[in-house]
């Protein structure tokens, strides 16, 4: 089912879920300012997993090497694909 659906409504049933907990109160979340950087971790973490050696996530994202490696920090991949228990 989930594969019907466009990224755009996956997007809106992924905030629909996230708000319900919070009776859809999100007020003073800058939601709007901060699609820029969720996108970009979203992606980012996508090609870290769906490519095999980090060549080939930077040249899929069109990276250099140095920026590949700043934005591996910021998002913090190495703890991210980290099993629970490793943690």
């Amino acid at each position: 089912m989930l594969n019907t659906l466009t990224l755009e409504e996956v997007i809106a049933l992924k905030l629909e879920l996230a708000t319900k907990p919070i009776a859809n109160r999100m007020y003073g979340f800058p939601i709007w300012h901060s699609l820029h950087s969720i996108v970009q971790d979203a992606v980012f973490k996508y090609a870290f997993s769906a490519t095999r050696t980090q060549a080939e996530a930077m040249r899929f994202l069109g990276l250099k090497e140095n920026s590949f490696h700043l934005l591996r920090k910021k998002y913090g991949l190495d703890d991210y694909f980290l099993d629970k228990e490793e943690k």
